[in-house]
Parts: C-alpha cells; sequence; structure tokens
C-alpha cells in the first residue's frame, strides 16, 4: 500500500487549521520480521489503514476546524482541556464536521480506508455506524484511552495505536478489499460518474454494487461519487488563481455549474466562488 496521500483534500482553509495546530500523518510500523529479513517492511495494518493522524494544541484564543469528511470511519482518541480523555468510533460524517479547540489537547485518529473498518467490527453493517459518534465502552470496553494520549513520545502514540488495532485482531476479507478498490476508483477516475455506468463496468447490479457499499463502506456509491467531487472542488477553491467554475463543473460530471454550486454551498456552507475569495 502507498505512503498516506499528502493531499489536504476534506479540510475546509487547510493553512488556517495547520497555523493553529500541529498536525502529522504517519504510518503503522513495520513488521520487526520484514525489517529484519531485508524485506519491503509492511505492517500487517497497512491493508485497512489511510493513515494516522495525530494533532496537538495550545491555543490563546478559541479556534474552529471544519472538515468535509471521506467516506471513512474513524477511530479518534481525544483529550480535551479540563476533560477525561475518551475515545470513540467517528462513523462517515454526512454533513460538515466541525470542531471547536481551546487551551491545550491532543487527538490521535486513525482514518480507516473505505471498507478497513469492517474487519474490526464485523458484527454489523458499516452503515449501522453512519451519521454516528460512539464511545468505546460501548464499543471496545476493555480499550484504555491513555495508553495512546498520554506519551508524549509520537513513535511511543503511533505504537500504541498499532497495539490497539492489533489487539482487536482483524481477519482478511476478500469483500472488504473489494469495496475498498471500487472506492479507490471512483476516487481516482473522473469518468466515473453514474452508478449504473459503473455497476455495469464491473460486472455486477446496481443492487448488488448498493448492498457492498452498505455493508463496508457505510454510504452508497452515488454519495461516494458526488463527496470526491466536492473534495476536488475544495481543492481548486483553496489554490491560487482564478477557477473557471463552468469548466471544472463540467470537468466533475455535473450537467451545469449551478449543480456544482448548489452541492458546494449544501455541504461547504458558502458558495464556492465566495469560498474561494476567503468568505469562509
Amino acid at each position: 500500500m502507498a505512503a498516506p496521500r499528502r493531499d489536504t483534500r476534506g479540510i475546509v482553509d487547510a493553512t488556517e487549521l495547520f497555523a493553529h495546530v500541529d498536525f502529522r500523518r504517519r504510518e503503522p510500523f513495520p513488521e520487526l520480521s520484514a525489517a529484519l529479513d531485508q524485506g519491503s517492511p509492511r505492517s500487517p495494518l497497512r491493508p485497512y489503514l489511510e493513515h494516522y493522524w495525530l494533532i496537538d494544541w495550545d491555543l490563546a484564543r478559541p479556534y474552529a476546524s471544519h472538515v468535509v469528511p471521506h467516506p471513512s470511519v474513524n477511530v479518534v482518541f481525544q483529550h480535551f482541556a479540563g476533560q477525561e480523555p475518551f475515545a470513540e468510533v467517528a462513523g462517515i460524517g454526512l454533513g460538515l464536521f466541525t470542531q471547536k479547540l481551546a487551551g491545550r489537547g491532543r487527538v490521535c485518529g486513525i482514518q480507516f480506508r473505505p471498507g478497513g473498518f469492517r474487519p474490526f467490527a464485523p458484527d454489523r453493517p458499516v452503515a449501522a455506524w453512519t451519521g454516528r459518534r460512539v464511545r468505546f465502552p460501548d464499543v471496545w470496553p476493555d480499550a484504555d484511552p491513555r495508553a495512546v494520549l498520554d506519551p508524549d513520545d509520537e513513535d511511543a502514540r503511533v505504537a500504541a495505536l498499532d497495539a490497539f488495532l492489533l489487539s482487536l485482531g482483524p481477519r482478511p476479507d476478500p469483500q472488504a478489499d473489494l469495496a475498498a478498490g471500487l472506492v479507490d476508483r471512483i476516487r481516482t477516475d473522473r469518468s466515473i460518474r453514474r452508478v449504473a455506468d459503473f455497476a455495469r463496468a464491473e460486472g455486477v447490479s446496481v443492487r448488488l454494487l448498493q448492498r457492498l457499499f452498505a455493508g463496508y463502506v457505510g454510504v452508497g456509491p452515488k454519495w461516494v461519487i458526488l463527496r470526491y467531487r466536492i473534495h476536488e472542488a475544495l481543492e481548486r477553491a483553496e489554490g491560487e488563481g482564478a477557477v473557471d467554475w463552468a469548466a471544472l463543473a463540467a470537468d466533475l460530471g455535473y450537467a451545469d455549474q449551478a449543480h456544482l454550486v448548489r452541492d458546494f454551498t449544501s455541504t461547504v456552507g458558502v458558495p464556492p466562488a465566495v469560498y474561494a475569495a476567503g468568505g469562509r
């Protein structure tokens, strides 16, 4: 699996976020045996994960971060000033996610690949987590958030995340691999615009595709197509220079510019031209 992607897709005003917090992405550590054999070091967790994400902050004034969620489940260990540390499963968010930060704090998150969370919680479809945030005593009662959050050493935190996931004993699941591959194809192939055409190209029925996505991704294929369109539009709006929104709408497969503006506005909260001009 490739290293964590370095893009900032989904983060609203990434420059502002990075000015307020210390944000890093990390990979799980490779297996020691692979390193000793001088092979290609690879953690057994890599097939399931996009990356870990670590955030620390110490703010004189409160700040609110905003993210347009990916089609990914996250497990998030959190410690906010004046509160007990806690952890939760964050199912795919259907709208803009806002987190207010104040004082000092720390977050250690696990972003799963689409399809990658189900092997860790095989008893229910991933759609059952969508739009929900469920704290650990109701999910994995024996997990201790402090084991991840307390170490000041960053490598120690990554090792604790590795240990937590490995303790859950995920088992390979061909359906999870299939779902991950299909979502990655949607993410990278702009020509995929309609679910019926995508299903036909993959040699499956629309109903079977929707059932696979409900079970292993958490949202339907149409939602994934639309969400990656918004991510790309957001990234273009973050860039320098004027954006030809009509051309971008056509490039992303929208019928016209008005449909792009409607989706962007309903997701981010302001029209794309206003956002690009700094009206965030």
